[in-house]
């Protein structure tokens, strides 16, 4: 199942046979204080310093949230939009809980993005879903409802049947622009949270094929070392399913392990875009 992602001129394929998607999050305010002032001031030119690193860094799409405080993020969404539309040919995610600035990043872009996100939660569905559907998008939808994000993969694959079923019938999206985020859980809270992670991305790709996506720095939250908790989990994850990851473009460690897996699975013919990373790095004097 191939979900395809599209800029004015470029086009990016997410599937089980391609090579892993990675997602780059860095422009997002959250956790970043001087980012969020510089914002809220109209001041957008950390976005090109953090277009620069992630697509040096090896991202195929930037995800793109302006959730500020105290700040106009329709037309933050809008201008960011843009200006990354000018400096990039990358697909992007439109990333926002805000339905009106969700509505306004589609609005802006062209081509064809990927939605952040859309829950089992009734209302969000009839809010979210006929913009994707207006819009031509894809959608990354999440298992959890109003009552719970539930813990058991077992409910969560119910509420996965929950939301494929609304979005194809009554909305009439295609099940391939459907993209599962399996619920990524801090291993910092409960070191049983990760397994179940792992257990639902193997039966929502067996009984459905989805393709997924998940916030790979949530796994390794309030831990130690989480570069290197976030380059073992993504190599297990895309073992069972996981065919992109929402990460840090920026960290070499991340991306390697996502490139080597790919070359271990046979997602990577002949070994090309292993090889390719490697004399870059050389090239760029990086160990």
């Amino acid at each position: 199942m191939h979900t395809v992602l599209r800029s004015a001129s470029s086009e990016v394929v997410i599937g089980d046979d391609q090579p892993f998607c990675i997602i780059g999050e860095r422009i997002n305010p959250t956790g970043r204080k001087i980012f969020q002032e510089q914002l809220r001031a109209g001041d957008l030119s950390r976005i090109a310093i953090d277009v620069a690193q992630q697509v040096r860094g090896g991202a195929m799409v930037l995800d793109v949230n302006m959730g500020v405080p105290l700040a106009d993020e329709v037309d933050l969404m809008i201008r960011a939009v843009k200006l990354i539309q000018g400096l990039s040919d990358l697909p992007l995610c439109i990333d926002s809980s805000v339905i009106e600035a969700l509505e306004a990043g589609l609005a802006t872009y062209e081509g064809k993005a990927l939605v952040n996100s859309v829950t089992a939660e009734d209302d969000r569905m009839e809010a979210i879903l006929p913009l994707v559907k207006r819009y031509g998008a894809a959608i990354i939808a999440l298992p959890n409802d109003e009552f719970e994000i539930p813990l058991e993969p077992e409910r969560r694959l119910e509420l996965t049947r929950k939301i494929v079923d609304v979005a194809t019938t009554r909305y009439a999206i295609a099940i391939e622009d459907i993209v599962l985020d399996p619920l990524a859980m801090p291993i910092g809270a409960d070191t049983s949270l990760v397994v179940r992670t792992i257990e639902t991305i193997a039966m929502i790709h067996e009984e459905f094929g989805l393709n997924m996506t998940l916030g790979a720095s949530n796994v390794s939250f309030g831990m130690p070392d989480r570069e290197t908790i976030g380059a073992t989990f993504l190599p297990m994850a895309m073992r069972d399913g996981l065919t992109s990851a929402i990460m840090d473009a920026r960290s070499a460690q991340l991306v390697r392990a996502v490139k080597s897996t790919d070359l271990l699975l046979d997602r990577d013919p002949w070994g090309a875009n292993w090889i390719a990373a490697h004399r870059a790095q050389q090239a760029a004097g990086d160990p």
